[in-house]
């Protein structure tokens, strides 16, 4: 139970409370001892899990979800600065100053004299030019300098194969790269049982890069797509062990033939949902 008399509810509410919870978590003394063990490597996790729980509310479309979502997100930068003004690199301050900067830097067009007259493609140009600058002054030369490291797998091939493409490194025609799928596909199957364990992993991931470059061409978003594929799975498998738990029976106790009938009476009720 909180205590109302706890100079916490002194402060403001908003950042600067929300700054002063968090350094009292952090506090070496009186602090919370779950929060004082983490460093900036074990809080990454919770920062991208976080941030795909803000998708899933938005996906969900639940406000009061997106809402709380978001302020878990929020946190995250919090504890991160917090770590990092105790290190004495940065503060929150200095991350809000250097976001506020980059956006209006970015954006010369709302605050700025260029001409808001151009078409979005034309502003995303502006924005990867501008980009290109800033990893310019920070010595990242290379055609692919930049493209984090964490992001996944799925989101980074996209972004690499992206980059590659402004120089012209990319297959001109759609259909080259569904044989390329093809080919990847094939080598795999036919060496699988003759190709070490390390190697049949690598071949799969050349099958993988090569399926985001076919989305990239087609203008389809590869992580968003695999998630709705995951959740379609999930709904589908869902229907599998409805059906045969009103039967008196579990996945185990039924056979591929029946479930996979059993999948297609899902597709079939989707359909006609």
């Amino acid at each position: 139970m909180t205590d109302p008399n706890d100079p916490i509810f002194d402060v403001p509410e908003g950042i600067d409370r929300l700054r002063a919870v968090m350094a009292r978590l952090r506090d070496p003394d009186t602090g919370c001892p779950w929060d004082l063990e983490q460093d900036f490597a074990t809080i990454a996790p919770y920062t991208i899990e976080e941030a795909y729980e803000v998708h899933d509310a938005i996906q969900r479309g639940s406000m009061d979800d997106l809402k709380g979502e978001l302020g878990d997100l929020l946190f995250q930068s919090v504890f991160h600065a917090q770590m990092a003004e105790e290190a004495g690199a940065f503060d929150l301050l200095d991350v809000i100053k250097g976001i506020t900067d980059k956006m209006i830097a970015r954006h010369p067009h709302v605050f700025g004299d260029q001409s808001r007259d151009k078409s979005a493609d034309q502003q995303t140009m502006d924005w990867e030019a501008e980009k290109a600058k800033e990893r310019a002054r920070r010595a990242e030369t290379g055609v692919l300098d930049g493209v984090a490291l964490g992001l996944p797998a799925l989101m980074r091939a996209e972004k690499l194969q992206k980059r590659a493409a402004r120089v012209g490194f990319d297959w001109p025609v759609t259909d080259q790269v569904v044989d390329k799928i093809a080919e990847e596909a094939r080598e795999l199957a036919e060496a699988r049982d003759t190709l070490t364990p390390d190697k049949v992993a690598e071949e799969m991931g050349d099958l993988l890069f090569a399926v985001a470059n076919l989305a990239r061409h087609l203008g389809v978003d590869p992580e968003t797509a695999l998630r709705a594929t995951n959740d379609k799975f999930t709904r589908r498998f869902g229907f599998i062990e409805a059906a045969l738990s009103a039967a008196g029976k579990t996945p185990k106790d039924s056979d591929l033939a029946e479930m996979d009938a059993l999948w297609n009476a899902a597709k079939a009720a989707e359909r006609d949902g």
